[in-house]
């Protein structure tokens, strides 16, 4: 198994703790891993994004061109990553935020209201834990138990209360995605 992911949004969405998320999670269950944050420029009102490689095996670069998965949070984001996306990749679109359609036949699409599902768990900060949710949930790349373990890493202690409405968002990303199959 090799799975080749970038994240993007804009700062404040929760992009780079995504990415922290896979890898932490992917290191408690002992496989090779790497989490590659791209700062720059990009904070200037583009996009910020992170490279994450979850492997069997020794991960040998962290530099992810053409990912089998992109998810994107944003419309810059799209626009950069959804052609990067190889054949027969996955691209998954937080679709309250995102307003473009790929015309791509060669990928799957999970597209999902993530902003407008979050606010309704309460805390719209938790839109990028829906998309993530989806994404294991599709790929099984890493447990849900191992992202809830991670939680506790990524977050400062003075957020551990938001573990719990965290996990609802990862559990809502899941669920939605195994509706759709």
């Amino acid at each position: 198994m090799l799975e080749e992911i970038i994240i993007a949004g804009f700062g404040g969405q929760g992009v780079m703790s995504m990415g922290q998320l896979l890898a932490y999670a992917g290191m408690l269950e002992g496989k090779g891993v790497s989490w590659l944050p791209s700062y720059g420029p990009e904070q200037r009102g583009g996009t910020a994004n992170c490279a994450v490689v979850v492997s069997d095996e020794t991960v040998g670069s962290p530099l992810v061109t053409n990912p089998s998965t992109a998810i994107v949070l944003n419309n810059p984001s799209f626009d950069k990553f959804e052609s990067r996306v190889r054949p027969g990749g996955l691209l998954i679109i937080n679709s309250s935020l995102v307003t473009r359609v790929s015309k791509r036949s060669d990928i799957e699409m999970i597209e999902l209201t993530a902003t407008d599902m979050a606010a309704d768990l309460g805390n719209a900060r938790v839109a990028n834990m829906i998309l993530l949710g989806a994404f294991i949930e599709r790929t099984k790349v890493v447990s849900s138990d191992a992202i809830i373990e991670s939680l506790k890493k990524v977050l400062s202690k003075g957020k551990h209360h938001l573990i719990e409405v965290n996990k609802q968002a990862l559990n809502k990303g899941k669920t939605m995605v195994s509706i759709r199959v």
